[in-house]
């Protein structure tokens, strides 16, 4: 191990910076942000390090660097261009026993800044020992996305409860498992959506529950899948995907998601087709409320988005009638998701305005939309659910005032590497979509945006399905 690392508390002690350009001004901010007392040493400052010097407690001496100048300080930062004033500033540091860090010279170094991921008060370092910063900024990068914004929150919190829970659970070994249950459980969850009452209630519960034996009532989790593409996922989600306990998973939800669970999960298949329903959705509702009063962490994983088409407004009323707490992860909806991956704007400056969302469930063998608001120039229409009811979707628009010839097309399996994208317009596109053998899932989209796929597109796993476009 070249370096050790440590974290330095440099709060109102006095550190100094020896150069005034654009790298002195990036050392500033960090220096800053850890409440130091700066001094800057430059014969001239850049302008936005003098506008910050201005505005903070920040001494500044316009003049060349002497070695006298080290004297006083509990660090020093050469940020310079020229390596003669740099190895000056190391050799006074070094001599005065005064840490010192000399901007992209690691030889003339006592110790390096790692990149930095900030969740204060938690705080994430990498370093590559100078040997590749960018490495290092990759990886911090990768840790930004692991990391939730909300740690800082969590680690505040749990400083909260650290002697409470110190009184209340005396054995070492159980006392780290308590808190690795709180600190990756609903509590943590819900202080990362600043539901702090509610976290620090259901914190007493769980750790009145170690000496009851009683059961704490679990929470229901309706975590939005996305349109299929596993990378469509939000952090969010991947992370309540791996705290379950159940998932109860619909039939959009693909395999490859699926396998982003937590390993030791239940899963419970509650899909839906067309007349065959694995479990009623009343039954759906009262299952997520029954695996929650029995103490379970339950993730109701929903191709799409919860609140778009996917009946998560009435799952959730189910739950509140039966005081079970549970949470809404959003998804990328499938017209968002299948709409870009098609290469299809849904609204565009010289084309659609406005977009509206519909169904196109069949009852009775026939379609009841409010056509009069659906049909409307300079708009598109984005179809869900709409393939066995197809012919009927697309005669209904030309009754009541669709041309013909206005573009549509049905993407099948968007975002995956099954997707196909099937394009012609309301006259054409049923029999084209019934010789081309398509399968549910499906969207449709009717709308002169259609026309811009021929430009746009950009994600094609399969070939390109023949298009009779109008001009």
């Amino acid at each position: 191990m070249n370096y050790l690392p440590i974290f330095l508390k440099i709060k109102n002690r006095k550190c100094l910076i020896v150069g005034g350009g654009d790298i002195a001004l990036r050392k500033f901010s960090l220096l800053n942000r850890a409440g130091a007392k700066i001094t800057i040493i430059a014969p001239d400052l850049c302008n936005e390090l003098e506008s910050q010097a201005a505005t903070e407690q920040v001494t500044v001496i316009r003049r060349r660097f002497v070695a006298e100048d080290v004297n006083g300080y509990s660090m020093a930062i050469s940020a310079t261009s020229d390596r003669v004033v740099n190895r000056q500033v190391a050799d006074a540091a070094n001599d005065s026993n005064i840490p010192v860090n000399v901007v992209d010279d690691p030889d003339l170094c006592s110790f390096i800044f790692p990149a930095i991921v900030d969740r204060s008060p938690v705080i994430a370092a990498v370093s590559t020992g100078g040997t590749s910063p960018v490495l290092a900024r990759l990886l911090r990068e990768r840790l930004e996305s692991l990391i939730p914004a909300g740690y800082g929150k969590l680690a505040a919190f749990a400083d909260d409860f650290r002697e409470i829970v110190k009184q209340r659970v005396p054995e070492a070994d159980q006392r780290r498992y308590f808190w690795e249950k709180t600190l990756l459980g609903p509590v943590a969850e819900m202080v990362f959506v600043s539901r702090d009452r509610e976290a620090r209630r259901l914190f007493h519960q769980k750790l009145a529950e170690l000496s009851s034996g009683k059961t704490v009532p679990g929470t229901v989790y309706l975590v939005g899948a996305g349109p299929g593409d596993p990378d469509l996922l939000t952090f969010r989600a991947m992370r309540i995907m791996q705290l379950a306990d159940v998932v109860v998973y619909d039939r959009l939800v693909s395999p490859e998601i699926l396998g982003l669970v937590r390993r030791e999960a239940r899963k419970i298949y509650a899909g839906k087709k067309r007349n065959d329903h694995s479990i009623p959705q009343e039954g759906i509702n009262e299952l997520l409320a029954r695996l929650a009063a029995q103490g379970k962490q339950v993730v109701r994983l929903k191709g799409g988005d919860p609140f778009i088409f996917g009946r998560g407004g009435e799952e959730i009323e189910t739950l509140m009638e039966q005081g079970i707490s549970f949470q809404v992860i959003p998804g990328i909806t499938a017209a968002s998701g299948c709409s870009s991956y098609a290469g299809i704007p849904l609204t565009h400056r010289d084309h659609a305005q406005s977009c509206a969302f519909v169904t196109g469930h069949l009852k009775d063998g026939k379609i009841h939309l409010d056509w009069e608001r659906l049909i409307v120039p300079n708009q598109t229409l984005v179809i869900y659910m709409g393939l066995v009811g197809l012919p009927q979707l697309c005669a209904a628009m030309i009754e009541h005032g669709a041309s013909p010839r206005l573009p549509a097309a049905l993407v099948e399996r968007g975002t995956t590497e099954q997707q196909r994208v099937i394009c012609g317009d309301l006259e054409t596109l049923p029999q084209i979509v019934e010789e081309s053998k398509v399968k549910a899932p499906t969207l449709i989209i009717v709308g002169n945006v259609v026309k811009l796929r021929q430009k746009l597109s950009w994600f094609e796993p399969q070939e390109r399905a023949t298009t009779n476009l109008p001009e």
